[in-house]
């Protein structure tokens, strides 16, 4: 089996620093270009199946990738992005940056110390979900030798890479940085075992502000 795990493309509040979360945010302009860019770039590699995130900057992204190809689609709330409850639409950096966004960015800075909102979610349950569903999809025998394309979020691709790594850390969560947008990361599995073969991959030539984010 092999997975092409793919962020989603910019959206207007990744540009302003706003965070997402599970606030569904669409695809700007240049978020949609990525995608198509990032589509022409992989136009020869097979896809058989693919899953998203029924949150529509990430369903966008994969059926952008997938125009004409006729592949079935399957959205999957495990894959949705981290929860940050009522922090979800603050700013959290930029010339309008919000004075209680210090306790959020500890997300990033001391994730081990991150307090989420009564409304939000720890990292030990997205590492939780998104794990469930990759133990799910590394399993499934009728997919052994299908190509799949896993389209997702920031923080939801890390924590399932992470798991391929090894890394189940609450501290260590960011050691890698937080995937471009529309950046596809290619892993393979084999005898349910999913190992990491190219990470990071871009298909676009636009220059991405590379910054952490959600």
């Amino acid at each position: 089996m092999i997975l092409y795990f793919v962020r989603h493309g910019e959206t207007d509040w990744n540009k302003t620093h706003k965070v997402q979360g599970q606030t569904d945010i669409p695809l700007n302009d240049y978020g949609r270009l990525l995608a198509r860019e990032t589509a022409e770039g992989m136009k020869n590699l097979k896809i058989d199946l693919a899953y998203t995130s029924p949150l529509s900057r990430a369903k966008e992204t994969a059926e952008i990738i997938l125009d004409g190809r006729g592949v079935p689609l399957i959205q999957d709330g495990r894959i949705k992005e981290f929860s940050f409850g009522s922090y979800e639409g603050m700013y959290c950096g930029g010339e309008n940056q919000d004075p209680k966004s210090v306790e959020f960015n500890r997300f990033f800075t001391d994730t081990a110390n991150y307090i989420p909102p009564a409304d939000g979610e720890t990292v030990a349950r997205l590492y939780e979900r998104t794990g469930e569903f990759l133990a799910e999809l590394c399993g499934a025998e009728e997919l052994r030798e299908k190509a799949v394309l896993i389209s997702t979020h920031g923080a939801a691709m890390t924590a399932l890479l992470n798991r391929i790594k090894g890394n189940l850390s609450v501290d260590g969560f960011w050691r890698d940085e937080v995937p471009p947008n529309c950046s596809v990361t290619i892993t393979e599995v084999a005898d349910g075992k999913p190992v990491i073969r190219k990470e990071a991959v871009i298909y676009y030539k636009e220059q991405v502000k590379h910054w952490k984010t959600c």
